[in-house]
């Protein structure tokens, strides 16, 4: 026997014996629990959730006989983990999907400090609410805990709406937002722009993308709020290659927020500084004005 002969089996016999207890705790967790699906973590959560905007990508899957596992973390944050979701149709392999889930953190295992900023200008319905939110109370962080989860929602509806490069939002359950997977059918995520160095010769193009989205996201009456080579992911390659936000939670209305003018001018910095250090030099009070123009022009 050889090595490598040897070497395989040695390495499939485990490979075997946790398959098999694999599919004897699933038969185990059917047949104590007949709801059970046949298959993955749980029944798809589709249904009883706030879904995306129409008309729907055509990779969402809606099948009320669906069926999700999670695959593992992909991020992790102070307001929330991103969680790798596969969602498909047991017995349809064309139909199977990988998303990004959001999940949020509790008002006891988040940070507050630096929320009045981002939520001046936002309303609320009640003036109890509002002093809730005000005062920081109990009641308070459970309600500046949903803002930062709808707003962030109903952020990246409306944008995908408008045609920018951001993720298409599937579905907002209590905790949880599922969204497009920016990354390889492998669970390979796109890397995030402070993690590259791109060809020179791309940075013009990705800055003129970027640029676009900046300038319509403020003729909008929005600024990201906290843009970043952190906050910008790099999908694809060489020419191909496009620009997509993410990280939505603190959108700024730059009009109705006595701060807009600043986040603006902090967004439009962090996110020259990156191109100018790659070698690409670019003047981030032009742009600044480019923006400012362009969120006062509807007014």
């Amino acid at each position: 026997m050889s090595f490598n002969a040897f070497h395989d089996d040695d390495v499939e016999a485990p490979r075997r014996l946790t398959r098999r207890r694999d599919l004897e705790a699933e038969q185990y967790a059917y047949d104590t629990d007949p709801d059970a699906p046949p298959e993955g973590d749980r029944w798809s959560s589709w249904d009883g959730a706030s879904h995306g905007p129409k008309p729907r990508p055509d990779w969402v899957i809606t099948d009320l006989g669906a069926v999700e596992a999670d695959l593992g973390v992909l991020k992790t944050g102070k307001e929330a983990d991103v969680h790798l979701v596969r969602r498909w149709v047991p017995g349809s392999p064309d139909r199977d999907v990988l998303m990004a889930g959001k999940r949020y953190r509790s008002s006891k295992h988040r940070m507050f400090h630096r929320d009045s900023g981002y939520l001046e200008g936002r309303r609320v319905r009640k003036s109890r609410e509002t002093r809730a939110i005000r005062t920081r109370t109990s009641f308070g962080k459970e309600l500046i805990s949903g803002l930062w989860a709808f707003a962030e929602f109903e952020t990246l509806a409306r944008l995908w709406d408008e045609g920018l490069p951001v993720p298409y939002p599937v579905q907002m359950s209590d905790d949880e937002m599922l969204m497009e997977f920016i990354g390889s059918p492998d669970g390979q995520a796109a890397p995030r722009l402070a993690q590259v160095r791109p060809d020179p010769a791309l940075l013009p193009g990705l800055f003129e993308q970027l640029r676009e989205a900046m300038l319509r996201l403020a003729e909008l009456g929005w600024a990201h709020g906290d843009l970043s080579p952190y906050n910008v992911l790099l999908d694809g390659e060489g020419d191909a290659a496009r620009l997509v936000l993410i990280d939505w939670p603190q959108v700024v209305d730059v009009i109705g927020n006595p701060h807009g003018p600043e986040f603006l001018e902090r967004d439009a910095r962090n996110m020259c500084e990156w191109f100018t250090r790659r070698g690409y030099a670019v003047d981030d009070g032009l742009l600044l004005g480019d923006l400012i123009a362009a969120a006062t022009s509807r007014w």
